[in-house]
């Protein structure tokens, strides 16, 4: 599709917008969002014609790219069948969704209870758990994000839950292992797994293991940086749920379906929870999904005992018929291969040919299609390039190297000192190679302010 320049239209969407919408995380007199004309593949545009390689796949959700032809036909094919129906009926569409989620997710993980997107997928598991073993505490990460809704957002670990955090939530955080920022004073990989994972227990003993329901992590943590967990790291953890008797929930909501390079980032660890988390990628965001993976002793608990819980468009024939039409896809075009493939051989030596070049880039790190840059004021120091949760003047070196990246065709996704390159899986090689090169020119604005 070639975009066509209209910014008379352009000008009275972003009126409107600016007139009526509340936008999310935002202080709204102090934002200016572009006004989007279209999408297509990997790339999206404005109403005055300028095109953007999306390298952020929306919220990290367009796994198979924009308006994928066979996705859009089973939606229109879905609507004109059968737009919407209750949850407690048997609907094709929201069978064959859960038959095929649940083909895919490891272990015996085979139950599927939907919801409307992550952070209630996230309420949910976190119920099932404290009902299935009756205990009231969870434990969390720091560096994570877990969602938006009331106990999503007190289990996350980020600044985002600063203004929310009502202290009586049940949770209790620990530091799960990330090497190049150690609060551990380890030295390796092997030292930072061991001593998080001694950490962790001692959390737990001196908590009261009888007063823990269950840990929740993201197999590999998203927003909050792309750490991809040392080996042996979940596998520990595994061992000391089990030893406790506490539920083991998988967060995959940005790390599943795909965009690790596998259908679900615990493939990589050969590790299998009690209850996983899921939404975004299963069927990119087309329509609003996400869901619980439930294994066979949490599902038991609740043979003869109603679940307490439910959500009027669960498991909705609209967002369902998409989920069966994206994993179809996936697997009909390879989709999980190719962002394997071009992560290891296209993105990781790029990443870190510019790593050699710019003194911003402290590290690099990911998999598949899930990749960060730490971008840092000193090297050796490795202070981070703005101060952690900065805003206004302080988030300028990030807000330039953003502006950069955007001038020249890329939408980035910048998160406090770092960006990620997470673009939809069936991004091309070529398509890939000019995000890159945008960002290498971005990274010379962002070197500027290093020491």
């Amino acid at each position: 599709m070639t975009p066509q320049p209209n910014p008379q239209a352009g000008a009275a969407v972003k009126a409107a917008d600016r007139a009526h919408v509340f936008h999310s995380w935002s202080a709204q007199e102090l934002i200016d969002p572009l006004a989007v004309a279209g999408a297509e593949g990997s790339y999206f545009w404005d109403y005055d014609g300028k095109r953007y390689l999306d390298l952020a796949s929306g919220l990290v959700y367009t796994n198979i790219g924009y308006q994928h032809p066979k996705v859009v036909a089973a939606i229109q094919e879905q609507a004109a069948r059968m737009t919407t129906f209750a949850p407690a009926f048997a609907v094709e569409a929201r069978s064959e969704a859960a038959r095929l989620i649940a083909e895919r997710t490891p272990g015996d993980l085979d139950k599927i209870f939907f919801t409307n997107g992550g952070a209630d997928a996230v309420e949910h598991a976190v119920r099932m758990a404290r009902l299935h073993t009756g205990r009231p505490k969870v434990l969390s990460a720091y560096r994570s994000y877990h969602g938006g809704t009331q106990q999503a957002i007190n289990l996350t670990g980020d600044p985002r839950r600063w203004a929310s955090d009502s202290g009586t939530a049940g949770v209790v955080r620990f530091w799960a292992p990330f090497l190049y920022r150690s609060r551990f004073y380890a030295e390796t990989e092997e030292q930072e797994c061991a001593r998080a994972l001694e950490h962790l227990e001692s959390t737990i003993v001196f908590e009261g293991p009888a007063s823990i329901a269950a840990i929740i992590l993201e197999t590999v943590p998203g927003t909050a940086g792309i750490m991809t967990p040392p080996a042996g790291y979940l596998a520990g953890v595994r061992e000391i749920c089990d030893k406790y008797g506490i539920v083991f929930v998988l967060d995959e909501v940005m790390a599943g379906f795909g965009r690790t390079g596998t259908w679900f980032a615990a493939d990589l660890y050969d590790v299998v929870p009690d209850l996983m988390t899921f939404a975004k990628g299963v069927n990119s965001g087309y329509v609003p999904l996400g869901g619980v993976a439930i294994s066979a002793k949490i599902a038991e608990t609740f043979a003869e005992r109603p679940y307490p819980g439910g959500l009027t468009y669960s498991g909705h024939p609209l967002a369902c018929a998409a989920a069966v039409a994206t994993i179809n896809v996936m697997a009909e075009e390879g989709i999980v291969e190719h962002a394997a493939r071009l992560g290891a051989e296209v993105v990781e030596p790029a990443l870190r040919e510019l790593a050699e070049r710019h003194p911003s880039v402290g590290e690099v790190r990911g998999v598949g299609m899930f990749w960060a840059l730490e971008l840092v004021r000193n090297r050796e120091t490795r202070e981070p390039l703005v101060p952690y949760n900065a805003t206004g003047q302080a988030a300028t070196p990030m807000s330039a190297f953003a502006a950069s990246a955007k001038a020249h065709g890329v939408w980035p996704f910048v998160n406090m000192n770092r960006t990620h390159v997470v673009p939809p899986c069936n991004v091309s090689e070529a398509e890939l190679k000019e995000g890159l090169a945008a960002l290498d020119t971005a990274l010379s604005v962002a070197d500027e302010y290093t020491e």
